[in-house]
């Protein structure tokens, strides 16, 4: 009838002994292939051995020594909620307080909200006013470190030169650094080529 030969999953539904449309071709075919016949006979045999053999239940703890292991990935959103989850009281008395305190703090951050939006023009003096201040203390602490680190010899010389001076020096001493790492390197192999 097929010339083909029958697929596992074929074989499956002949296994099970399903009654459903198409198996009654599948059985027929089985009937005039003998090697459809042999791999059905084989799958037979191997439930029948494994219906033989004995359950066994696994020792206590299987299951949580081996998710033990298995790293599982949770997606932000349940880790999120999980965390939430936890914080949440779970008697109603504390639920109540809990969203009474959320209010009294939210309702809180809110006003100070709108009273720092209408008092804008105090806001921008306050935060100048600190940045002034940050910035004065930052420059003093700056020229107290450098005083410390080269003396006032140097502060007066870099006074003197300026930013142009000062970019000067730097690179000439970048120039004077580099020429002494190449010479040294020049040396060594010329000394090894002598050798």
């Amino acid at each position: 009838m097929q010339h083909r030969h029958l697929l596992p999953n074929e074989i499956d539904l002949l296994l099970d002994e399903e009654t459903g449309f198409g198996v009654q071709p599948l059985r027929e075919h089985v009937r005039g292939c003998p090697d459809c016949r042999g791999r059905l006979a084989e799958a037979k045999a191997v439930v029948a051995a494994l219906n033989e053999v004995p359950l066994m239940s696994p020792r206590f703890g299987l299951a949580d020594r081996v998710m033990s292991q298995v790293p599982v990935f949770v997606p932000w959103h349940v880790a999120g909620r999980d965390l939430v989850a936890r914080w949440i009281p779970t008697s109603p008395g504390a639920r109540a307080l809990a969203a009474a305190m959320i209010a009294v703090v939210g309702s809180l951050i809110t006003g100070l909200t709108l009273w720092i939006a209408t008092r804008g023009d105090m806001l921008a003096m306050f935060t100048g006013l600190v940045g002034e201040r940050a910035r004065s203390t930052m420059t003093d602490a700056a020229g107290d470190l450098v005083v410390s680190l080269f003396g006032t010899q140097m502060i007066a010389a870099v006074q003197q030169v300026g930013p142009l001076g000062i970019a000067l020096a730097a690179g000439g001493f970048l120039v004077a650094s580099l020429a002494t790492v190449f010479g040294l390197r020049l040396i060594a192999t010329s000394s090894r080529a002598r050798s």
